[in-house]
């Protein structure tokens, strides 16, 4: 690694050119309608913390010389266990630093966490983007959920 290379919380390099990041929206069809999966993160403030990151959709680091939609495939399968199809939403992107994408999941499927996240939900739109902090997190599972209302799902 050189010096002052940006890492993630296990130490990974993490890729110096955007989209430094990926954002996975999982989402099934569900008893309540459509509704959404999001993690919870336990850095940076353990199990009790309610904060800025600490509820997200399955996301991370892309590590250098990764495409985006790798990162997002090795995030998912990391975190959740899922192994996914996935679509690129760039234009629903909101920041360029963040490649987002959207899966759909059977609704029985198993998530199965990995040691960086304690608890998962199914929840609603509204209710997602509630617990999902800073605003851009949400932002991204708003875009995700208007680009999924405007396409048809196969």
């Amino acid at each position: 690694m050189m010096a002052g290379e940006e890492t993630t919380w296990d130490g990974l390099p993490v890729a110096r050119e955007p989209p430094r990041a990926c954002c996975v929206v999982v989402w099934r069809e569900g008893e309540r309608g459509r509704e959404f999966l999001v993690l919870h993160r336990l850095a940076p403030g353990g199990a009790g913390y309610e904060g800025n990151w600490a509820w997200t959709p399955p996301s991370g680091a892309r590590l250098p010389g990764e495409t985006p939609e790798a990162a997002a495939s090795r995030e998912l399968r990391e975190e959740t266990g899922l192994l996914l199809r996935l679509t690129a939403l760039p234009e629903a992107a909101p920041s360029g630093d963040v490649a987002l994408f959207v899966a759909q999941t059977p609704p029985d499927a198993d998530v199965v966490l990995d040691d960086e996240h304690d608890e998962f939900m199914w929840l609603p739109l509204e209710e997602a983007g509630a617990r999902c902090l800073p605003v851009e997190v949400a932002d991204g599972l708003m875009n995700a959920s208007a680009w999924l209302d405007g396409h048809a799902i196969a």
